[in-house]
């Protein structure tokens, strides 16, 4: 791992995501988490200050990346709610079957070496009655936009640590087993299109 991707880049990347219209998103979706929760991506835990002690019984949060977890340890120590640390890529998730009662996914299938194999697991882990909350940047369906986004892709992947911006957020999870419940696509303000074309919703097993 290079310099760049252990100390510059995860700090670069986690200010980016504790902006103030990232951070409004995050508080619409995290709250409606309840039981066992499941945070994929779990990194400087920018979504543990929005989580329901009331609702949420636990919180394991699964990352393979020290850098970013370093990034968060103020925030681990005081979270609102128990938490679990967990470090282990989404792909391989060591976890029993149907043990999760709500799986969270927040800018973080931009990042996962494998979109399909890590919703898969999702999938596994997540009761038949479970939920999935997401909330993702991803590949826009204008043409003009995705194609600067398949364009800068490789650039933007250097600089953001392994951040793509051309992951289909719905059809993966479709692909992966998921029905969507409830979804709004957008672009967020005040970011450019290439890299704020956002996906919030709910999904379930099928």
């Amino acid at each position: 791992m290079s310099l760049y991707s252990r100390y510059i880049g995860p700090k670069i990347v986690s200010c980016l995501c504790a902006m103030e219209d990232i951070t409004a998103e995050r508080e619409r979706v995290i709250p409606l988490a309840c039981g066992v929760v499941l945070e994929i991506g779990m990194g400087p835990g920018l979504n543990l200050p929005f989580y329901n002690p009331l609702n949420v019984t636990k919180v394991i949060g699964v990352d393979p990346n020290d850098a970013f977890l370093h990034l968060g340890e103020t925030r681990h120590r005081n979270s609102p709610v128990p938490l679990e640390i967990v470090r282990a890529p989404a792909e391989t998730l060591p976890l029993g079957d149907a043990s999760i009662d709500t799986a969270v996914i927040t800018y973080t299938l931009c990042s996962v070496d494998d979109p399909e194999q890590a919703l898969k697991e999702i999938r596994r882990v997540l009761k038949p009655e479970g939920r999935v909350l997401f909330l993702e940047h991803g590949l826009s369906p204008e043409e003009d936009v995705a194609r600067w986004q398949h364009r800068l892709n490789p650039i933007w992947r250097s600089l953001a640590v392994g951040c793509n911006l051309t992951r289909p957020v719905a059809a993966l999870l479709q692909q992966a087993g998921f029905s969507i419940q409830d979804m709004e696509e957008y672009y967020l303000g005040g970011a450019p299109r290439v890299i704020g074309f956002h996906c919030r919703g709910i999904a379930q097993v099928s």
